[in-house]
């Protein structure tokens, strides 16, 4: 595997990715990795080398450089945490995909072709976003948990479904105060009204958090393989 930390600069400043990949058989589709509140770490990174082990151009930006170089959540900094996760919107977040998108032309590594992006928590409305703001790039986007997927804001990424030309897949926690039912059911009658094509999957016994191993009991083994799976599909499918 190759892998890299680089500062990528943007309009608003440097945003600091880590990028991985193979080391043979190149040029690979891209995938863009959108970090949840906690910050960009190491357990996000080895999500990232996952997804680069079974063929793909992985970045991993960190989505709070506006306002932090660097910042990984801990006990006491929870209230900066939802500073910093507040300050984004779907806007800013759709110009740091531009720019991501903009330096993966330079690398030999990168495919030109159709890309991927994916979401967890604070970051699934952002890859839902970006799938209508790059609908000639981008042809695949996984939200995991995603929050503020479908609410009364004029930015709520439900509004541009129709300038859609991904595959889109929603996994669910069955109890998620993030994500209540309400909100999930709003939006599947929204995508069934719509031509895009979707998955809405629930994933009984789970909570908010379930694909991380780093949240202990909240950790559940075997929703966490099975939406890899649905990942793996996803991107097999589309890129």
């Amino acid at each position: 595997m190759k892998e890299e930390q680089i500062d990528i600069h943007t309009n608003d400043g440097s945003m600091g990715t880590f990028i991985t990949r193979p080391d043979r058989g190149g040029p690979f589709p891209v995938v863009l990795f959108l970090m949840d509140a906690p910050g960009k770490r190491e357990e996000l990174h080895d999500m990232a080398r996952r997804i680069a082990t079974v063929g793909y151009y992985v970045m991993l930006p960190n989505l709070y450089y506006r306002r932090v170089a660097d910042f990984v959540v801990s006990e006491t900094t929870r209230d900066e945490m939802f500073d910093h996760m507040n300050s984004l919107s779907n806007r800013m977040v759709c110009a740091d995909v531009e720019s991501l998108l903009k330096y993966a032309k330079s690398d030999e590594d990168a495919s030109g072709g159709d890309v991927g992006t994916l979401g967890y928590c604070m970051s699934g409305p952002f890859s839902f976003a970006a799938a209508a703001a790059f609908p000639d790039r981008i042809k695949a986007a996984a939200s995991l948990y995603g929050v503020r997927l479908f609410t009364d804001h004029p930015q709520s990424p439900h509004r541009d479904v129709e300038k859609i030309n991904a595959e889109l897949y929603f996994a669910c926690a069955e109890t998620d105060d993030w994500a209540p039912p309400e909100m999930v059911d709003g939006l599947k009658t929204h995508l069934a009204a719509s031509a895009v094509r979707y998955e809405v999957e629930w994933y009984p016994g789970t909570h908010h958090g379930f694909a991380f191993p780093g949240r202990g009991s909240i950790y559940n083994k075997e929703a966490a393989e099975r939406h890899w799976s649905r990942l793996f599909a996803l991107f097999a499918r589309n890129l």
